[in-house]
């Protein structure tokens, strides 16, 4: 790739540059041979690359896409801990994910933050820890990715939301915030025999084990409700008012849905029935699907299909879940499976999400929007059925 190198700072390209042969992958269509114009780290114009006019970087004919948004990464929690014991410091993972983010051409994430006081997921996921991790991200202001916080509320856990009520109390903008309720027999695990196997496979315990702490759990979380019911008159009278963006978590029906439209939600987040999807769009509701339940082609919890609802026309937004990488992989496995055309399908990574999200600025190759682009090979190009990200533009917008 030929790059004039005097116009360049070390790790982001100048507010002004010009891309051209590019094949530049709009809404609607891919514009072959194109030229990309970028003026104070937003977008000029896309055109057709006229003869005989240069370029400061010379995009050789592959792809360029928007940065792709993630509106729902656990994969901090991950990076943080390996191996079982392994625990890395968490502003060293922060750095660590960041790599794997750009790699994955990923330029804005919204990093969980889980609001709860849960056991049997590796690092304990608990207020403090949530705490923790917004002051990190919050710390990480550099020009690499655009990091922000998806709030995650359990419902049922009054420690989260007596933290989240003084977090959000001081802060500016509008949050994003998921509230959930994970307790076994609804939602995620409506068939709790899928919580129970995932108990014996990630902590060694016995059939029976797992069942009677099920039966714990079920019965302890039962003994909240009165949380539950507070919390969700609590976010629904700050999403009605405009002060936070509610997204719902694992929708499992079509009268869920119209309680969450009712309270305000502004997002359907991993619906798991195909009645539940339908019931979001129908209501207007952007739907956000896992990229991990596309590229396994099904629901490790016997959810619904990612695939299935994209091929229906229920899904807007694809998000990582816990595998960044997934995102670019899952949109080019759509296009490659017919379901979708490729610019559909990069929609689902890049202005999907971003309308999930409320971001107005990004995700499209419009004039305007935020210049965060990635030069991308599909597979056929690289060798390899899976497309390779060869460069990542992210150039820090003027004011």
């Amino acid at each position: 790739m030929t790059v004039s190198t005097e116009r360049w700072t070390l790790g982001a390209p100048p507010g002004d540059y010009v891309l051209g042969h590019v094949r530049a992958v709009l809404s609607d269509r891919i514009l072959d041979d194109a030229l990309v114009a970028v003026r104070g780290g937003r977008i000029d114009s896309v055109e057709r690359h006229p003869p005989g006019v240069g370029a400061d970087v010379d995009g050789q004919g592959l792809l360029c896409l928007p940065g792709l948004v993630d509106v729902h990464s656990d994969g901090l929690e991950k990076e943080r801990l390996p191996r079982p014991g392994a625990e890395l410091p968490l502003e060293f993972a922060m750095l660590s994910f960041e790599g794997k983010l750009r790699a994955a051409a990923v330029t804005t994430a919204f990093h969980g933050a889980g609001f709860e006081e849960s056991r049997g997921r590796g690092i304990q996921r608990s207020v403090a820890e949530a705490e923790r991790v917004c002051d990190v991200v919050e710390a990480r202001t550099d020009d690499l990715v655009d990091h922000h916080i998806l709030y995650r509320l359990d419902v049922r856990c009054p420690e989260g939301l007596a933290a989240l009520r003084r977090r959000l109390a001081s802060g500016g903008g509008r949050a994003l915030v998921s509230h959930e309720d994970h307790t076994p027999g609804q939602g995620q695990y409506a068939d709790r025999r899928y919580y129970e196997r995932y108990l014996v496979g990630a902590r060694q315990m016995s059939e029976r084990q797992a069942a009677e702490h099920v039966d714990e759990l079920i019965a302890e979380r039962d003994g909240r409700l009165d949380v539950r019911e507070e919390a969700l008159d609590w976010l629904g009278e700050r999403a009605r008012a405009g002060r936070i963006r509610l997204v719902g978590h694992d929708p499992s029906s079509a009268e869920e849905i119209g309680e969450l439209v009712a309270r305000g939600v502004s997002v359907a987040e991993f619906p798991t029935t195909v009645a539940a999807a339908r019931a979001a769009r129908e209501r207007g509701l952007p739907v956000v699907m896992g990229a991990p339940n596309v590229l396994r082609g099904g629901s490790h919890n016997g959810n619904a299909s990612a695939r299935e609802l994209v091929a229906q026309g229920l899904v807007t937004a694809l998000a990582s879940d816990y595998l960044p990488s997934g995102l670019l992989a899952s949109a080019f496995a759509l296009a490659e499976a017919g379901l979708v055309g490729l610019p559909a399908a990069v929609g689902l990574v890049t202005s999907g999400p971003s309308a999930a999200a409320g971001l107005s600025d990004r995700g499209l190759l419009d004039p305007g929007r935020r210049a965060d682009l990635a030069l991308v090979a599909p597979g056929s190009a690289a060798g390899s059925q899976w497309p390779v990200v060869r460069t990542v533009l992210r150039a820090a917008v003027s004011s």
